[in-house]
């Protein structure tokens, strides 16, 4: 081993970009349904949701799961993952960011159906469940059955 390697640190710091690679963002991005003449459900879990509260600042975590059946465009996974994450800074009751982010997804991919079932982490020795759907008028096809929300991810110790 060269005296210069002895010299050098155990761990290396690795610069952080000029703009990182990856920002939040509201947008949702869309591509077209690769099955449009079949009713058939996508569930996205997002285990790690972040807000806080609009009146102590305080923290909120929540688990999503979102359910859609497409008519002619779906979600991108990357954009669903960023506008997610552009939720991090923003002050939002449980019902009201449930039924923005439910408005979110049905104006940008229309789908014949979309139910999202938010479980808030306690406050104030109170856990919230927060369950709103939308369908298409006129769509006569079947709405997946609910999904009972102990079935959401959940991190066990």
């Amino acid at each position: 081993m060269s005296k210069a390697s002895r010299n050098e640190p155990a761990v290396a710091t690795r610069e952080a970009p000029l703009a990182p690679p990856t920002r939040p963002q509201k947008r949702l991005d869309v591509f077209d349904n690769p099955a449009p003449e079949r009713d058939y459900a996508i569930q996205f879990a997002i285990p790690e949701f972040t807000c806080h509260c609009p009146l102590t600042g305080q923290p909120d975590f929540a688990r999503f799961l979102i359910e859609v059946v497409p008519d002619r465009l779906c979600v991108e996974l990357k954009s669903l993952k960023l506008y997610f994450w552009s939720y991090r800074e923003e002050g939002a009751f449980h019902e009201k960011v449930t039924n923005t982010i439910l408005d979110d997804i049905v104006s940008a991919t229309k789908p014949r159906f979309a139910r999202i079932v938010a479980r808030w982490n306690v406050r104030g020795g109170i856990y919230t469940n927060i369950v709103a759907e939308y369908r298409k008028k006129g769509w006569k096809g079947n709405v997946p059955p609910a999904v009972d929300t102990a079935s959401l991810p959940t991190m066990t110790f």
